[in-house]
């Protein structure tokens, strides 16, 4: 049995792009995505903009694809200010937007 494989630029750039369509169909705020994070050593960072955006910075590399997702995912919960109950509901669809999408094998596949 194979374990977790590692997340790749591509892998990145198209969970952006499913988390970041799903979120704006809820009318969240949709940060901004990039990797690597600026501080060094971190795997997640998030920095505010002052017009109500941010970006969350996410380490990639060596790091499984699943854990790539979770803080890309959990990013869009904290900017949004989502908590509770609601975090959870959208922590699922979010995920659930990336297993469900055309790609879902080369995004989140192990």
């Amino acid at each position: 049995m194979m374990g977790p494989m590692d997340a790749t630029a591509v892998h990145f750039a198209t969970a952006a792009r499913l988390i970041g369509e799903a979120a704006r169909a809820r009318g969240l705020v949709v940060p901004a995505f990039r990797c690597p994070p600026r501080l060094p050593g971190a795997a997640r960072t998030l920095r505010r903009w002052s017009g109500g955006g941010a970006t969350v910075s996410v380490e990639v590399r060596g790091r499984p694809r699943e854990a790539v997702v979770a803080d890309m995912v959990e990013g869009v919960v904290v900017v949004n200010g989502v908590e509770g109950a609601d975090a959870t509901r959208l922590r699922t669809a979010l995920w659930e937007s990336v297993l469900a999408g055309p790609e879902r094998e080369e995004v989140v596949a192990a």
